[in-house]
């Protein structure tokens, strides 16, 4: 008999029916539907599907208090919406991965990442940088606005001074940046009256300091200059220096150390 057509199956004796026997295949046709009226199915080792849905409402739950959950090596879990869970741990060892190299992770606005342990790998305050002027930079006409070509680089993170032809930071990452700089200056035989140091911002002077010696101070003077810039990825800046001499003597940046003149910068928000 290839086909029964009945509305209910109760069992001959006590209250379990089985269907089919070992090595038996049941069929459910596509198009059909299986419909539980009780609140458990007890189900074989393994079910293949492609979906499962709630018998009720919008919320499945999978196993009870106690249970594990498996997915087996070499079988992937892929959720498109929302996972919600108070922990997630290593399945083997003490390493556990978030996401592939190129993903993006965000914290929305209002949440926040407590750290109770040891935070390892995240990029710090950069892109960021430290150069000094390694040689001194001489023949500077006195009162006259002249860009220190700091030259020798202490660290470069993400390779975005340029210590070889215009001297700048250029970010490459738009946000807060504390930038210093240090000039030393010198002028042979001759007192400063007043020194000024400037960051430069895309070519205008954005940061001053100013030194106004009135009793023809030092032949040699250092100052610097520091602050907190909002620069875009493609901004950049630029330390720039000015000596007015008591005559006409030209002046000089000295350099030879990272403690001379010198000129850093970093990201902090």
């Amino acid at each position: 008999m290839s086909k029964i057509e009945v509305d209910k199956i109760d069992p001959q004796s006590g209250t379990a029916l089985e269907v089919g026997t070992s090595g038996d295949t049941v069929t459910v046709p596509s198009g059909v539907g299986l419909t539980l009226t009780d609140s458990t199915l007890l189900l074989p080792t393994t079910i293949n599907t492609d979906k499962i849905d709630p018998k009720s409402g919008t919320a499945l739950e999978i196993g009870t208090s106690g249970d594990t959950i498996t997915v087996p090596t070499g079988a992937g879990l892929t959720v498109t919406d929302e996972v919600k869970t108070n922990k997630i741990s290593p399945a083997t060892g003490t390493a556990f991965t978030l996401g592939d190299s190129g993903d993006t992770f965000t914290v929305p606005s209002g949440a926040t990442i407590s750290n109770l342990g040891t935070a390892t790998g995240f990029g710090g305050n950069t892109p960021g940088f430290q150069a000094y002027l390694s040689a001194s930079q001489t023949g500077i006409t006195q009162n006259t606005w002249v860009k220190a070509e700091i030259d020798t680089e202490v660290y470069d993170s993400d390779g975005t001074y340029d210590n070889s032809s215009n001297y700048r930071f250029t970010p490459a990452v738009a946000g807060k940046y504390f930038v210093f700089g240090q000039i030393y200056f010198t002028s042979p035989g001759e007192r400063f009256y007043d020194i000024y140091l400037s960051i430069y911002k895309n070519g205008s002077s954005l940061i001053e300091d100013t030194f106004d010696s009135t009793d023809s101070g030092n032949i040699t003077q250092a100052r610097s200059v520091f602050g907190i810039i909002d620069l875009d990825a493609d901004d950049y800046v630029e330390l720039y220096g000015k000596g007015v001499t008591t005559g006409s003597a030209d002046v000089s940046f000295i350099g030879s150390s990272k403690y001379d003149t010198h000129f850093g910068g970093f990201k902090i928000g």
